[in-house]
């Protein structure tokens, strides 16, 4: 599917302004500002790009308010309040008319005669298993090889790609995302060390429940809670490769990326940023808005929101980037302790 859609179009869409240009150009495509045809829109956010504005092809750029060209510009500028936003905007629906587009349900497909879907707008991918009791929103699309398990819950237009778990008693929200091969409501990670050195797995009854706008990177896990609910609020945003444990509540629109693990009980405030690689200890707190550097080592609860953080064991940035000036000159420290102890035992 392309985008049959005019260059004023595509400004109403962004509540934007046509400056210069033919607004009535039709738009089938995006491109690079260096690389586009005539029929293809871009934008201008970082300005080390910015000469190619002046020889590009294509019919549309968008570029920020405020933004002045340095001289003729051979095509549309589409003037919004921030270009890298609006140029997310802009693809973010393209994404969704994809999506959109299909519809029907793929051969062969299991779907429980219980199940509650709006077929009319779903579109189920071939060797899906949709179990008994599940509900599925409006506009569902739902990818090759998916599994859907007993009294899953899913809202309104929320994308599943091909190969994701969606285990017993989950609950989505809606606009949610999840890449291939996630899987959300596996067993938390509960066992109970007995006398004879064995282990006893303990039964994970709860559920995990994602509310609205979250997206899942891909082979991300996150566990069911051991009671309760593992929680992850609107708007959090996980990359690839993410480990959630059980009874773990992140909050709205924090961000992680890729390789982290935050373990068991520990709760994630809202609006945080974590680097990848970092560890999380269980039974802590970090505050809102925190931000934790690329391999930490998080052990303690974070209690002042906006905190940066960093190291393993982490502790506040600008106390690590002090001990570590310190540690680049330990060799010259040792030499200098050596010399003085050489001094000290010639006397």
């Amino acid at each position: 599917m392309k985008l049959e859609i005019t260059v004023q179009q595509i400004a109403a869409l962004l509540q934007g302004e046509v400056v210069g240009g033919d607004p009535n150009a039709k738009i089938s495509a995006i491109a690079k500002i260096q690389e586009g045809d005539a029929n293809a829109i871009s934008f201008l956010a970082n300005m080390k790009y910015e000469d190619y504005l002046y020889s590009t092809k294509v019919s549309a750029v968008i570029v920020s308010k405020g933004f002045e060209p340095k001289q003729e510009v051979p095509c549309a500028m589409i003037v919004v309040e921030d270009a890298y936003v609006g140029f997310t905007d802009l693809l973010t629906e393209y994404q969704r008319m994809l999506s959109l587009a299909k519809v029907g349900i793929e051969q062969p497909a299991f779907i429980d005669e219980s199940v509650e879907m709006d077929k009319a707008t779903a579109y189920v991918g071939a060797f899906t298993y949709i179990s008994k009791g599940a509900k599925i929103g409006k506009n569902a699309k739902i990818h090759p090889q998916v599994f859907i398990g007993e009294g899953v819950e899913i809202g309104d237009n929320c994308v599943i790609y091909a190969g994701v778990k969606i285990c017993h008693g989950s609950k989505l929200g809606n606009n949610c995302t999840l890449q291939s091969g996630a899987v959300i409501g596996s067993d938390g990670f509960g066992f109970a060390p007995q006398k004879d050195g064995t282990y006893k797995t303990i039964p994970q009854i709860g559920n995990v429940i994602l509310e609205d706008n979250v997206d899942i990177g891909a082979n991300t896990v996150v566990d069911r809670a051991t009671m309760g609910s593992t929680v992850l609020k609107s708007g959090v945003k996980l990359d690839n490769l993410i480990q959630i444990a059980h009874n773990v509540v992140i909050g709205s629109n924090t961000v992680i990326a890729s390789q982290t693990g935050v373990s068991g009980s520990s709760e994630v405030g809202a609006n945080c940023m974590i680097g990848g690689q970092v560890g999380v200890s269980g039974h802590i707190q970090v505050a809102d808005k925190t931000m934790i550097a690329a391999q930490s080592g998080l052990a303690q609860t974070v209690k002042n929101p906006g905190t940066r953080i960093m190291g393993s064991p982490a502790i506040s940035q600008m106390d690590h980037l002090k001990a570590f000036a310190v540690y680049r000159k330990l060799p010259e420290l040792q030499r200098i302790v050596r010399d003085l102890e050489k001094k000290v035992l010639s006397l």
